[in-house]
């Protein structure tokens, strides 16, 4: 790649600022190394510290996200979103226009994405998922005097629960589709962990008289012209709740996107895959690290840690990076826990039926995606996951549900202007 005056360098380069890629970016600064933090929101804090534009942000993330951007020679960027890369080089398109940056190494710190699953009636209206209705809330969506019914699996619904009574919304339960058994499991052994069990205590207290019903899921939902009601599965028999709003989640996916296309090696994470790190978290790249969700689901503690490890390494400074290696094996561990508690329940994978959407931004049902051997197949003949979301949405749950990813590795990773695109480099691979 030719050198370029209007090309900016850093040292260090964080692609993702949330906890993982604060962290990292702050640590590298700390070793005297330029870095540029980048991200495609207004504001620091990724998903997990989005800002509340009514309450705005909670004590602790608003230090940290504090502490890392005042940190001298610490640049952020924000409202860039990275659509092209090369193997030192990223293209960046912002609302003033395309933006080159050259880094000594990079730290790939994208976070995760909801998983949503398909069944009956889930392109309604008024379903979103569960951290999707969070975010929305967060940004002054209108979901006062609202009924949300929430459920899926995992800690995000007590959380997105929390967001939603707190805007207003009338909450009319949340359905977890693990057992009790496994719930009160979990419990038993939040004491070794008193960080989450306090969390746990204050999201119980914030939903004081929501009931947390296990064992239960949606299995279809019903409207019009917008949702109506919903049908629950419980250990009880089948019930029916009339609402306004459905948010529903069955955890995250590693957003992987960035460290494919740069040729980062990928392992599996269940049915998904997750960049592949050493203990410095150093990719099969060589001046490539990875830190957080993007190397597997793994919670706020796990990523803020690995972000830690990745910007000392990024920057050099190897010995300081491995004293955090015990504090990373035990976030991890925690991780699992949770892992193996919310796994999912099979029948959740069974709920689509032949004529259920499953790629929303071609219109295609489960039917349409019959007898293709593999992702290519599907894409020649269909369409499936060439719309505006680049197959996140459909590739994750048609990988959940034991059929073939479809989401693609070339530029632009992300929608972009023609005029972004007309830069040489958009064109250039690793």
């Amino acid at each position: 790649m030719n050198e370029r005056a209007d090309v900016e360098r850093y040292d260090v380069l964080v692609c993702g600022a949330g906890p993982a890629g604060l962290a990292a970016a702050q640590a590298a600064a700390s070793g005297g190394a330029r870095v540029g933090l980048i991200d495609a929101q207004a504001s620091a804090g990724g998903q997990i510290w989005r800002r509340d534009v009514r309450h705005g942000d909670a004590r602790i993330a608003a230090r940290r996200i504090g502490r890392a951007l005042r940190t001298p020679r610490v640049t952020f960027l924000s409202q860039s979103q990275v659509i092209a890369a090369g193997a030192d080089e990223l293209l960046l398109e912002q609302a003033q226009g395309a933006l080159r940056l050259r880094f000594g190494t990079l730290v790939i710190a994208t976070g995760a994405r909801e998983l949503l699953l398909p069944f009956p009636g889930w392109t309604l209206p008024g379903v979103t998922g569960a951290g999707g209705l969070q975010a929305l809330v967060k940004q002054a969506w209108p979901i006062a005097g609202k009924r949300v019914v929430v459920a899926g699996t995992g800690p995000l619904l007590l959380a997105a629960a929390a967001s939603l009574r707190r805007h207003g919304a009338h909450v009319l339960g949340i359905h977890e589709q693990a057992s009790s058994r496994r719930v009160l499991s979990l419990a038993a052994r939040l004491p070794a962990w008193p960080a989450h069990a306090v969390q746990a205590i204050l999201l119980r207290t914030a939903l004081a008289g929501v009931a947390y019903r296990c064992g239960e899921f949606v299995v279809a939902a019903h409207g019009d012209d917008r949702l109506r009601a919903v049908e629950i599965h419980s250990p009880a028999g089948p019930r029916r709740l009339d609402c306004d709003h459905l948010a529903v989640g069955y955890g995250l996916v590693p957003n992987v996107e960035l460290a494919q296309l740069l040729g980062c090696r990928l392992e599996a994470s269940a049915r998904h895959a997750r960049v592949a790190t050493d203990d410095a978290q150093r990719t099969s790249v060589a001046n490539i690290y990875a830190a957080g969700e993007v190397c597997g689901i793994g919670g706020c503690a796990a990523a803020r840690c690995e972000g830690q490890i990745a910007g000392l390494a990024a920057a050099g400074l190897l010995d300081a990076s491995r004293a955090q290696q015990a504090r990373r094996r035990r976030a991890r561990r925690f991780a699992e826990l949770l892992e193996s508690c919310f796994a999912l329940d099979e029948r959740i994978r069974l709920l689509a039926k032949p004529d259920t959407v499953i790629c929303r931004c071609e219109d295609l049902t489960m039917a349409a995606l019959d007898g293709f051997a593999d992702a290519r197949e599907a894409k020649l003949a269909t369409r499936c996951g060439m719309g505006a979301c680049q197959g996140r949405i459909c590739g994750a749950s048609l990988a959940e549900l034991g059929r073939f990813a479809v989401g693609g590795m070339r530029p632009p990773l992300f929608p972009a202007r023609l005029s972004s695109l007309c830069d040489p480099f958009a064109a250039i691979g690793p």
